[in-house]
């Protein structure tokens, strides 16, 4: 267990250390924020900040850092790295700059934030790639719920039926003000989540004697056969970038960036942003980082595969029945309840704010009045009548594309954060780092994904080469976009102009 509790150590002094040093980096101020100088009591509605980081944190995690975190951890103990530094270095900084740039913007979605930095162009490529990405993280979150309500209740009602229930919720939650279903049953979920967390770390370490964690290992332990290496063991599957995609919302996740605006429009004080928005993150690794070390321990004797991979691949991994037998098995019939509701409500959770989300942009976008309650009801029906179309597309192509546009978008914000920091601060060389390095780091992910997963161009197919293409691919692609950025900013001083009136404030 060393491994583990130094992991939880490292996680809590970086919130400390390192949010400190991105909260430098952004640069907090005293000024109001929109929740206190517009209010309207919709969307920009003051709220604590335990309650903001509460809602942050369910609208964030839902099963991103459970479901996530387990089929990672089918990697092995290389998954606690990811969770651990991906977290801090990248999550967290992805996380707090999409809020607190949204707060420095009145509030806006983060499409309105990426357009006003990295212009024109870009700004409609990602109203409408935002306006894809939530409505494929609401469809995830619908029919993931529906089909395990069918599953425990069997007689009871159809797939579709649940469906149609979870979209009339989903109605609701999407157009009615922030404080009414939001602001006050959410911070009792997001605290559920963590009570679910721990309930399951507090098992995993007192069966440590006959489960025990495993130790850190750099190895890919992916059971194709068991303790293989990406390139010698019959179906493993390597690290790069699989991993790195199977675990977003427990290390970075662009769905995040969306959410933000949502409590950027609550928050009393920028002060408050370390807190809810990068502290939140932190609580999502810390959840992700619980689970993955769970999973691998509670397989770790079963069918005598000693590592427990194998045992927890052929369970199903990331799956509902997985979470059902490790609550059940560590934690008796309190522990089966817990993930009952984990997993029903959880999703359902981060599904209506995806929509809400989605209705946000729509708003920015066209410039329409969140007050006018049959605005609200009207675009929130039409989301949703197409989110219920989509559930008849298949559930596992759209959760693949779901996955990569995820991490897409999160490059994105993080190239946004770049030219935010450029733009708003003489010692952009000092500060524009924090966001740099992570930047240049999703771009590659995201490409080398784009080259090789069988939903995109498909180059796992061609064995090593093909391999050896995406890797190279990605790599050149994310030196290409860091040597543009540099040139533009580094030597061509005339893209720090573009400064608004709120950031001279």
């Amino acid at each position: 267990m060393i491994t583990f509790f130094s992991a939880i150590v490292v996680l809590i002094a970086g919130y400390f250390v390192y949010g400190k040093i991105t909260e430098r980096a952004f640069g907090v101020s005293d000024r109001k924020t929109p929740a206190v100088s517009n209010p309207d009591g919709v969307d920009y509605v003051p709220l604590p900040a335990w309650k903001a980081f509460l809602i942050q944190l369910l609208n964030i995690a839902g099963l991103g850092p459970i479901f996530g975190a387990i089929t990672g951890a089918l990697w092995g103990p290389a998954a606690y790295l990811w969770i651990v530094f991906g977290t801090l270095l990248a999550g967290g900084v992805h996380d707090f700059f999409s809020g607190m740039m949204s707060v420095r913007e009145n509030g806006v979605s983060i499409p309105e934030v990426i357009g006003r930095h990295l212009g024109g162009f870009m700004h409609i490529v990602m109203r409408v790639f935002s306006l894809v990405l939530l409505t494929l993280t609401g469809v995830v979150f619908m029919v993931g719920p529906a089909q395990l309500l069918h599953l425990l209740l069997p007689g009871f009602w159809s797939v579709r039926i649940w469906v149609v229930i979870i979209l009339a919720y989903y109605l609701l939650a999407t157009f009615l003000p922030v404080d009414k279903i939001i602001g006050r049953m959410y911070p009792i979920f997001g605290l559920f989540l963590l009570v679910m967390a721990l309930g399951v770390a507090g098992g995993t370490i007192a069966n440590s004697g006959s489960r025990p964690m495993m130790e850190l290992t750099l190895r890919n332990l992916y059971p194709g056969s068991l303790g293989g290496s990406s390139q010698g063991a019959s179906g493993a599957l390597p690290i790069w970038p699989l991993m790195f995609v199977s675990i977003a919302c427990g290390a970075i996740s662009g769905f995040h960036a969306t959410q933000s605006p949502i409590v950027s429009r609550c928050i009393r004080s920028e002060k408050n942003g370390r807190l809810v928005f990068y502290g939140a993150m932190v609580a999502e690794g810390l959840i992700a980082l619980i689970w993955a070390s769970a999973a691998i321990a509670f397989f770790w004797d079963k069918a005598g595969v000693g590592t427990g991979l194998l045992a927890l691949k052929n369970a199903g991994a990331g799956g509902s029945k997985t979470v059902f037998e490790i609550c059940s098995s560590l934690l008796g019939p309190v522990g089966m309840i817990l993930a009952i509701v984990g997993v029903i409500v959880c999703p359902i959770t981060s599904g209506d704010t995806a929509f809400r989300g989605a209705r946000m942009i729509v708003f920015d976008w066209f410039g329409l009045d969140e007050r006018k309650t049959n605005v609200r009801a009207a675009v929130a029906f039409v989301l949703l009548s197409i989110g219920f179309a989509v559930t008849f597309l298949d559930y596992n192509v759209v959760w693949r594309y779901f996955s990569w546009s995820n991490q897409t978008l999160a490059a994105i914000v993080l190239w946004t954060a770049c030219a935010y920091i450029c733009k708003t601060h003489q010692d952009y060389p000092k500060r524009v780092w924090v966001a740099l390095v992570p930047a240049v780091f999703m771009t590659d992910v995201s490409a080398t994904y784009l080259m090789y997963a069988p939903e995109c161009f498909s180059m796992c197919s061609r064995g090593a080469t093909g391999t050896l293409v995406s890797h190279v691919f990605g790599t050149a692609f994310a030196m290409a976009m860091l040597a543009i950025f540099c040139s533009k900013v580094f030597f061509n001083r005339t893209v720090l102009k573009g400064a608004s009136k709120n950031h001279r404030a």
